[in-house]
């Protein structure tokens, strides 16, 4: 039964915006657990698809928000800069490899960020075209979504100019790195002039797409032949950079440097800020070419360096590879017990379960992982699937992700599994739930 926040919210708020898996709220929150209406801690194990980098909380980004706000230098970095965001700005250029002359742009999430990449390198490279993956997801805006390709997104217009290539996963071994690159150099001889080619957009794991870990040396050996033709290399790293895949950068684990680098979600700890980091005469392409009233906001900024500031400090790459190990072994432990889980697979505390009604045929168990999320919610787990067919179980825990929320979350998901198989949630009223 939903509560009455819930309930409110329905009657209040559009459904434009939403993406509701099961009536989930939230007043308050600490760490990797929220509390919702009804008093009871929920364990996060999505944080906030990720936005949420050190949980909920954390004393540092309480610490610099307060201070920010107590002596606020501005609103905005449009007509006027403030310290925060410059140096934010210096620590992003320090902290991402690349070459020659660099500077970043800021905005509120990686969908501003990546539609502005999208507009600057067809503006700056006088190229049209742009490469992306089938089942890239690059964000909500009419600009983001013309070069996306998430089957969630049928009903935007996507861009002529845009080229989709496959993206290869080795549990669905029907698509392999060897054919996609035979259809890029393909392509590239007959259909698609590289000389047209602005860019190339990358997900060193696609997330939204179902959590898929390319093979290895495929985004490398497809960076090579982009690089030949002067094609800008960007590295979405959105989702799954800053820490979360046991590398600070996403790209580190593929051998590649972009020319492009996209930060947002996690980068504000959860504040609304993203940031691009590139080429100079990209990024300096036009005025007024890409802004809005709040960018380069002074109290995100802060955010932003208190997440910084924490990663570096706690080494929280290095503790998001140990713990994302832990759980590895925790769930493939879940899959001897429970024949449901086809596949296990991703990097650091990027970590996705695909749910299958048939190992063999690798059947998606689409309903069931609605249901399970379902149960879980009501036993104190949060988490949501993502995935061309919404069968993937998305972990993007809190980097302050540690043993004994591993341990709890283990036995809330054996305990709905174990639900799930003996048809205990089969009388679960889905409809208004119907999540992607």
């Amino acid at each position: 039964m939903a509560t009455d926040l819930y309930a409110r919210d329905v009657a209040a708020i559009g459904t434009l915006q939403k993406l509701r898996f099961f009536p989930q709220t939230a007043v308050g929150g600490a760490g990797c657990y929220l509390r919702d209406s009804n008093g009871a801690a929920l364990l996060d194990l999505s944080a906030s698809w990720g936005a949420a980098s050190l949980g909920y909380s954390h004393p540092a980004i309480v610490e610099a928000v307060s201070r920010a706000v107590r002596d606020q230098a501005g609103a905005s970095v449009l007509s006027g800069t403030n310290a925060a965001i410059v140096e934010l700005a210096e620590r992003l250029l320090r902290i991402t490899p690349g070459e020659g002359a660099r500077k970043v742009w800021f905005g509120h999430s990686g969908s501003d960020a990546n539609e502005t990449v999208y507009r600057a390198v067809v503006r700056a490279t006088g190229r049209r075209r742009i490469i992306a993956f089938s089942g890239a997801y690059h964000g909500g805006t009419t600009g983001s979504m013309m070069i996306s390709g998430h089957p969630s997104q049928a009903h935007a217009e996507r861009s002529s100019d845009l080229v989709l290539l496959p993206y290869p996963c080795r549990y669905h071994d029907t698509v392999t790195a060897e054919s996609v690159l035979e259809i890029f150099d393909h392509m590239i001889a007959t259909s698609v002039p590289p000389h047209e080619i602005a860019a190339i957009f990358i997900e060193p794991i696609q997330s939204d797409g179902g959590l898929i870990v390319p093979p290895e040396g495929f985004l490398a050996a497809l960076v090579r032949r982009c690089r030949a033709h002067g094609i800008l290399i960007v590295s979405d790293e959105v989702k799954i950079g800053l820490a979360r895949t046991g590398k600070l950068h996403g790209f580190a684990h593929e051998g590649f440097t972009p020319d492009i680098a996209v930060f947002g979600k996690g980068l504000g700890g959860g504040l609304p800020i993203s940031a691009i980091v590139g080429p100079a005469d990209v990024l300096d392409a036009g005025t007024a070419f890409a802004m809005q009233t709040l960018h380069g906001n002074p109290v995100c900024a802060a955010a932003a360096l208190a997440v910084l500031d924490t990663i570096e400090r706690e080494d929280l790459a290095e503790r998001s590879a140990s713990q994302g190990a832990d759980l590895m072994a925790a769930l493939r432990g879940l899959s001897e017990k429970h024949p449901i889980i086809g596949d296990i697979r991703g990097r650091g505390l990027a970590i996705g379960v695909e749910l299958v009604d048939d190992r063999n045929k690798k059947t998606p168990a689409t309903r069931a992982a609605a249901r399970l999320l379902y149960r879980c919610h009501e036993l104190g787990l949060v988490a949501y699937y993502v995935g061309g067919n919404a069968n993937v179980i998305e972990f993007t825990p809190p980097l302050t992700f540690g043993p004994a929320e591993i341990a709890e979350a283990t036995a809330i998901l054996d305990q709905a599994l174990s639900d799930l198989a003996a048809g205990r949630l089969d009388t679960i009223d889905m409809r208004d739930f119907v999540g992607w």
